[in-house]
This record gives C-alpha cells, sequence and structure tokens, in this order.
C-alpha cells in the first residue's frame, strides 16, 4: 500500500515498532522509530525525496534510538554529541541543523555503537526489525513498567502486543509536525479539544517535553484544514468508545495520519464532570451519544474522589516562576533534581518535589513518591504531564524561567537549592518558595451528583460507614453520606500532646493506687471526646474500638533514649520510661502484649474507657441527641477471652441505661 518494500535501497519502506498492551501505560514501554534505514537506504531517502537533511535527521534519530532501547546504550552517549554540534553551529533549535551537519553526526553515532557494544551498527533491516520486536517484549519487564503497573494495581502477567507500522513524517520539512491531542481536557473535564504539536519533529519530541510545544489554537492558525480534519476525528472516536481518547497524529507534508489512539488518563475531577457531562449527552441527531448513570458511576474510583479533595493554598505570596498547569492541585514540598534522591528523601518521611528539566520514563520510581513534579521543559501533553494527571499528582510543566544547574535552580534573582522548601500551585501553573498554608478543598457539583448517584445504586445494598476518631472528621464523613462510624480508634485520642504524658504516668505506676489515679484522669478527657463524636453522629451507630495497640507506642524510642543515656544522661523520669520501654517493647507487635490481651494485664484500662464512653452516651442523651453505640473488642482470638472482656463491659453497663448493640 505504501509502494515501498523493506530493505530496498531506493524505495525503503521504514516502520514503527510500538507497544500495544491491553492497559495505556503512557511512556513506560518502549518505541522504535525510522527502522529499515541504513548506510544505502539512507541515500535512496534523500534522492527519493530531494531532501538530504530531512534523511539524514531521520537516520540520527534512528541509530540514537535504536542503540538506546534495543542495544542498551546510554543515552547521553548520544545526547552529548548532538547537543555539541548544535554548539558548534550556533544554534539551539533541533531543526535547524544542516545536512552536512546531521551527516557527520550519523558516523559519530554508530562509531557510539562500535565502541559500546564491540560491534557495528547492524544494517540488515530484518535483524534490526526482530532487534526491536525483542526489545519492546522486553520492555514489559522493565523496572519502570512493572513500578507503573504495581501503581495502577495492573496485572503483570497480561504481557504485550507489539505494533509494527510504516512510517509517516513529521520530520519531513516545516510543512510537517507531530503531536499529541485529546478530544476533551483531560485535566479539567472541559469538553473541549486540546492538544500539543511540533513543526518538524517526531512523535517522542513532544511527549518527551525536551521542546517547549504549540497548542491546538496555533496548529488552526498554521493548518486550518488539518486541524478540522482533527476535530471530526476526535468526535468519530468519542461516538465509537462513549469515553474521552487521548491520541497521536502526524503531519506529513500537509496530510493529516492517526497513528493511535486509546482511553485517556484524567484528573479526578475530569473523570467526575466527563461522567456527569456524557450522561447528558453529546453530538446532534444521529451523531448524538450518551451513557448511563451506571457507566459513569464505573468510570469513577476511589482515588478520582480522593484527588478532588487534594487541599489549595488558602494564600499565595508572589510566583518566581510561572508555568503550564498541567495537572491541579497543591503542592509543598522539599526540591529534589533526581528520581534517586526523591525516592530516598520519601523514604525518609521527607515531603518531596520532583525538579527535572523533562521527565522521562526512567523516572517514574521517583514521579511516584513526589507530591508535586515541576519541569522547565515540556508541554501539557509531555511525559510528565501526562503521568501525573493520571495519578492526580499536582505539576507545572514548561516553566522556562527555571534554569536547573545541577543540584540547584535559578529563576531570575532567586536561588533554589536541594533541600529547599518550594509550593507547586497545579491549577495556577505558579511556583512559590516556601511552604504556602493549604486548606481543604470544597468539592465540585459534580462530587456531589456522583455520590448521590452512588447512593440510588446502593441503598438496601450496602451500607457505607467511615472512620473517624474526632468529631470533625466524623461530621465531614456525616456530610459526603456516611451512615455511621465503623471504626473510631480511641488510641489516637491518647497520643494527643496533653494526654500523652497522662498515659505514661499509667504505664510507669508502681502501686494500683496510681494507675487508678492516672486511669481516672484519662476517664475525664475520653469522656469529653466520645461526647462530641456521639453527637456529631446523632442517629447514627458509632463503633468505639477499645485500645488496641501495644503500651509501646505511648513511650519514648529506645535507641533515642540510650543514646541520650551515653551522651548527656537520663534523669529518673527518663531512666523509668527506658525501663518501661524495655519491658513492653514487642519484636512483632501484630501479635505480641495488645488489644484484648492488654486488658487482661491491666483490666482497669477497659473498664475505665467504657465507663467514660457510657458517661457520655448518657450526657448527650440527656441533651437531646440519639447515640448509638457500638462496643468492639480487639484481637480476640479464644472464646474465653471475648467472655472475659465482655464481663468488663456489662458491668459497666449495669450502672447506665445507654444502649449496646
Amino acid at each position: 500500500k505504501m509502494g515501498a518494500k523493506l530493505g530496498d535501497p531506493m524505495n525503503p519502506l521504514l516502520v514503527s515498532v510500538r507497544s500495544g498492551a491491553k492497559f495505556s501505560m503512557p511512556g513506560m514501554m518502549d518505541t522504535v522509530l525510522n527502522l529499515g534505514l541504513n548506510d544505502r537506504s539512507v541515500q535512496g531517502i534523500a534522492k527519493s525525496t530531494n531532501d538530504e537533511r530531512f534523511a539524514y535527521d531521520s537516520y540520527r534519530r534512528f541509530i540514537a534510538m535504536y542503540g538506546r532501547i534495543v542495544l542498551g546504550i546510554d543515552g547521553a552517549k548520544f545526547e552529548h554529541p548532538f547537543e555539541d554540534a548544535k554548539k558548534s553551529a550556533g544554534i539551539t533549535s533541533d531543526a535547524a541543523l544542516s545536512a552536512s551537519s546531521l551527516k557527520a553526526l550519523c558516523e559519530i553515532f554508530k562509531s557510539v555503537v562500535k565502541a559500546e557494544t564491540g560491534k557495528e551498527f547492524p544494517q540488515e533491516p530484518v535483524k534490526q526489525l526482530r532487534g526491536a520486536v525483542e526489545a519492546v517484549f522486553r520492555s514489559w519487564n522493565g523496572a519502570r513498567a512493572i513500578a507503573y503497573r504495581v501503581r495502577e494495581k495492573i496485572s503483570h502477567d497480561l504481557g504485550t502486543a507489539v505494533n509494527v507500522q510504516a512510517m509517516v513524517f513529521g520530520n519531513r520539512d516545516n510543512n510537517s509536525g507531530t503531536g499529541v491531542g485529546f478530544t476533551r481536557n483531560a485535566a479539567t473535564g472541559e469538553n473541549k479539544p486540546y492538544g500539543d504539536y511540533l513543526i518538524n519533529a517526531q512523535g517522542e519530541d513532544v511527549v518527551a517535553g525536551i521542546r517547549n510545544t504549540e497548542d491546538l489554537d496555533a496548529l488552526k492558525r498554521q493548518f486550518p484544514s488539518v486541524h478540522k480534519e482533527l476535530l471530526a476525528i476526535f468526535d468519530r472516536l468519542e461516538r465509537h468508545y462513549h469515553d474521552m481518547c487521548d491520541t497521536e497524529f502526524t503531519i506529513d507534508q500537509g496530510k493529516l495520519w492517526m497513528l493511535q489512539t486509546r482511553v485517556g488518563k484524567r484528573t479526578g475531577a475530569a473523570a467526575l464532570k466527563m461522567a456527569v457531562d456524557m450522561t447528558a449527552g453529546t453530538g446532534k441527531g444521529k451523531q448524538s451519544w450518551k451513557i448511563t448513570k451506571k457507566e459513569a458511576l464505573m468510570r469513577v474510583n476511589a482515588e478520582h474522589l480522593d484527588q478532588v479533595l487534594h487541599p489549595q493554598f488558602t494564600n499565595k505570596t508572589k510566583a518566581v516562576a510561572k508555568g503550564l498547569a498541567a495537572s491541579p492541585g497543591a503542592a509543598v514540598g522539599k526540591v529534589y533534581f533526581t528520581a534517586d534522591d526523591a525516592e530516598a528523601a520519601a523514604k525518609s518521611g521527607e515531603a518531596v518535589i520532583l525538579v527535572r528539566s523533562e521527565t522521562s520514563p526512567e523516572d517514574v520510581h521517583g514521579m511516584m513518591v513526589a507530591k508535586g513534579i515541576l519541569t522547565s521543559r515540556g508541554g501539557l501533553v509531555s511525559h510528565a504531564a501526562v503521568v501525573a494527571r493520571g495519578w492526580g499528582t499536582p505539576a507545572v510543566v514548561g516553566a522556562d524561567a527555571v534554569q536547573i544547574d545541577g543540584k540547584m535552580f535559578r529563576a531570575g534573582d532567586v536561588v533554589v537549592r536541594e533541600g529547599d522548601v518550594i509550593s507547586l500551585d497545579g491549577t495556577t501553573g505558579e511556583v512559590m518558595l516556601g511552604a504556602m498554608q493549604l486548606t481543604a478543598a470544597e468539592p465540585t457539583k459534580e462530587f456531589q451528583t456522583i455520590l448521590k448517584w452512588a447512593d440510588e445504586f446502593r441503598k438496601g445494598k450496602l451500607a457505607v460507614r467511615a472512620n473517624a476518631d474526632t468529631a470533625e472528621d466524623a461530621l465531614k464523613a456525616r456530610e459526603y453520606g456516611a451512615e455511621g462510624i465503623g471504626l473510631c480508634r480511641t488510641e489516637h485520642m491518647f497520643l494527643a500532646p496533653d494526654r500523652l504524658p497522662v498515659v505514661r504516668r499509667m504505664i510507669l505506676a508502681s502501686t494500683p493506687a496510681e494507675e487508678m489515679a492516672a486511669l481516672e484522669d484519662l476517664r475525664a478527657v475520653q469522656k469529653e471526646d466520645f461526647a462530641s463524636l456521639l453527637r456529631a453522629m446523632s442517629g447514627l451507630p458509632v463503633t468505639v474500638r477499645l485500645l488496641d495497640p501495644p503500651l509501646h507506642e505511648f513511650l519514648p524510642n529506645v535507641d533515642e533514649l540510650e543514646i541520650k543515656a551515653a551522651t548527656s544522661g537520663l534523669d529518673e523520669q527518663e531512666r523509668k520510661l527506658l525501663r518501661a520501654a524495655h519491658d513492653w517493647a514487642e519484636v512483632n507487635p501484630m501479635l505480641g502484649t495488645r488489644g484484648v490481651r492488654l486488658g487482661v494485664i491491666k483490666p482497669g484500662l477497659y473498664a475505665m474507657q467504657v465507663r467514660a464512653l457510657m458517661q457520655a452516651a448518657d450526657q448527650v442523651a440527656d441533651e437531646g441527641y440519639e447515640p448509638i453505640v457500638e462496643v468492639m473488642i480487639p484481637l480476640t482470638v479464644t472464646r474465653e477471652e471475648l467472655a472475659l472482656a465482655r464481663s468488663w463491659v456489662e458491668g459497666v453497663l449495669v450502672e447506665h441505661s445507654s444502649r449496646l448493640k
């Protein structure tokens, strides 16, 4: 159909080799473009197109991509000579390199292959194809693909197909280009197509973010007929898939070619808006379509709802840089410039902002742990933007005022070093110094609509309760439709700064009287906590779990105390705490002295908690509220344990008229 043949030196068929996995994994699988070129066919391409520059630009791209993906050569081995060639020519644009410079680069790239592998660059197209197909299959088990599947809960057993397609060329001339387009806005859900493209480029240039792109409005001005045809295809795709799609396209000498499409990744806010909007219908007459409420609900998952509730900034200082708002939300964290450093910092408990010139699939492990992502290059369809939106991670891309130099960046007169704190607003694209104050986000109307529809389907089939340890959390849960509290963890009430010393006093008590005095102090504060919670959930059940974790969780860290003992020394109270920490330490806290076993050793503890709960229930009932109390006994294994714990609870209940389920 293309009128060309693989390996023909005068009219060679050039192909791309891509993955075709069941689920979209943007940027995680490998792709090889321009396959079929060699030292002879590149001359044939130059002659048949009468464009030597195009031919050798395609060849240098192929050698570098094949070397990196198939032969496993570090991409920097090709990037450095390429940047040197541009510097020597006094240019900054890839498209400005001359044919002679590109021809010289091809020779340099082939010498890199020989130096790194000990073999010449393969000249036989069938051998090239076999190597590329095997490399794409191998990429399924690459570290970044595995990490992405773990994050997205995609089965490792699915595997991938490999697609071989004839090439069309966005790098042929300035009447050609390549782009990525979405049928709707993947960040906001607005029913308006958007995307990015580059003139005289190939697809990897767009998603890699190495050049800042133009949007579809610019495409309309530069290629009006192509823009019109592209929007018509967008409508057709949505009519077929009944969903938002992302696409890759190439313009080859003014002609539009569609390379691939898939149902697109989107933010939580966009998922909600699209799901609700699509139930109202899209299009006119026979071209119209819509989805059902049930389909809409199945397109929204718990992570989407969680993203919508991400905090926003209450107020902001002046931005030091501004880029494209690639993924909405607010993020505050310490700056790190490599994925490895970001991952290490996150493992130590730091909130991390990953800052890169552009991200690549090799950065995925750092992106997974980052609170926010900032790049100095790239557009709204770059790798960083697409992955961040899919994960609901706030991201600002293409902030060209950010000049990265090793482990620091400059933005005008401002210098930010590794470990400094910055704030990102992925909704506006702003970058601020320091930690901006965060506040809870207001749910959108689509959020409320989806919850309402969910209630319609689940009523009579499924009850939903929330975890809550405070009245504030309980009120929020009730606002979102919770029908009770399924778990109130009483230990969280003990961890407050004003309660922890009392708990430690109970643990260190040397006589029953001292222990009872500490328990009485705890009862008074727990009663008020329970009363607030029961008021918030009046008329709905509240399940209160009696103290569950081992006591060492309420004591200081043993290592820290021992270090202090060896350096500055301990006072009498600290020596008691150290002895208690040793006595109550658990090698395996999940199987040690915790839950009901703790109650057996300290029976006054559970009796105190139940008494506080019942007194609180009586108090709020007298105030006109309707408390419904359920008591959970944690970690019971034997019938005897449960019987003993029940006797403690019922011993308190006889003193009260409150209801126990």
